[in-house]
């Protein structure tokens, strides 16, 4: 007598306690396997780490380290409040209707005013991309969205005022952040402005219905920027520590002594390190081994082209636009601080 066969679809209560037919081939680790195993990577890694850097660093060499970092944070640490606060308020509360009707029609007149805009309006690099975003979603010349979106971070008062406490005694380098910046920024909206397509970049659509409240827009950016930015400036405070203490003396002297180079090195550390505008000039003014037209470059490009600010004008605007406008920032921003620092400074 055969056994009955069990009718297809048909399913017992016990067949859920079943393990799927696929069960033992290949399973996925779940999200908190794979949080274990990367917990237990970091911390083999650290130990590991510890074992091997313990017996090569000596307490004045860790007390050195400590008090460069903890005096990085702590002097940057209110200007980076201020500073994102502020961009978070205007993003939230500032219409859109502002920017159509302070800036002019022709994109070769409204750049330089956008300029001046960037110089009133205080905002974070990483809120200057959005911003920017929206400004060309409204009709605004991209030219001059783009020349808001370099200037805001770099010559806004609070960074300006950052940078006068970083460096006491100093105003030439104020004014020279100041006059570099406001330079690249206007030169790089009036070459897209004379050489860029429309092909090239990618408009954000117009925003439309949904908007959240201004108050509840201004909390989600100050909590998104505050927890980027302060992230931001930990690494910058590590990588400054770290490289004051830990770097050969004469090859710091080495590469400081050359100016062309002292210049590319920290212009391409202030790519790097992508350390928020608000705080950079306290990282600047920590790199003493470097000529001030170097740490002049340092403070201008890192405003304008970083890690993050290239990860996030690629997914707002493309990656044609990104391979384009990225280079041309960078080289400007490199020629026109050497030539600043070598006049001013």
């Amino acid at each position: 007598m055969t056994p009955m066969t069990e009718p297809a679809g048909l399913r017992t209560a016990d067949d859920d306690l079943l393990p799927p037919s696929d069960w033992a081939r290949g399973r996925a680790p779940s999200p908190g396997a794979r949080a274990a195993w990367s917990f237990a990577a970091l911390a083999a890694a650290l130990v590991l780490g510890r074992a091997w850097a313990a017996p090569r660093i000596g307490a004045r060499a860790l007390d050195a380290w400590t008090t460069v970092f903890v005096a990085i944070c702590v002097q940057a640490l209110p200007f980076l409040v201020f500073g994102v606060a502020l961009s978070a308020a205007i993003t939230a509360f500032v219409p859109p209707s502002f920017w159509r009707r302070a800036l002019p029609g022709r994109p070769a007149a409204a750049v330089p005013v956008a300029g001046a805009l960037g110089a009133v309006l205080p905002g974070c690099e990483c809120a200057s991309v959005p911003v920017a975003g929206g400004l060309m979603a409204r009709g605004v010349a991209p030219a001059a969205a783009l020349t808001f979106l370099l200037a805001a971070p770099a010559v806004n008062p609070v960074v300006l005022v950052a940078t006068a406490v970083a460096f006491p005694g100093a105003p030439e380098m104020v004014a020279g952040r100041f006059t570099a910046s406001l330079l690249v920024a206007v030169l790089a909206g009036w070459t897209w402005a004379l050489l860029g397509k429309g092909d090239w970049i990618r408009v954000p659509p117009r925003p439309h219905g949904g908007e959240i409240a201004r108050w509840d827009a201004f909390r989600q950016a100050m909590r998104h920027d505050i927890m980027h930015a302060g992230g931001f400036l930990v690494v910058g405070g590590l990588a400054a520590a770290t490289i004051d203490v830990t770097l050969p003396s004469a090859w710091v002297e080495g590469v400081a002594g050359v100016p062309w180079a002292s210049v590319l090195v920290l212009a391409v550390l202030a790519v790097l390190m992508s350390i928020c505008s608000e705080a950079d000039a306290f990282v600047a003014a920590s790199l003493t081994q470097f000529s001030p037209t170097a740490r002049l470059a340092f403070l201008v490009v890192g405003p304008m082209v970083d890690l993050k600010l290239i990860a996030l004008q690629t997914g707002f605007f493309g990656r044609r636009f990104a391979v384009r406008f990225i280079p041309l920032t960078f080289v400007l921003a490199v020629g026109v601080s050497t030539i600043v620092g070598g006049v001013l400074l």
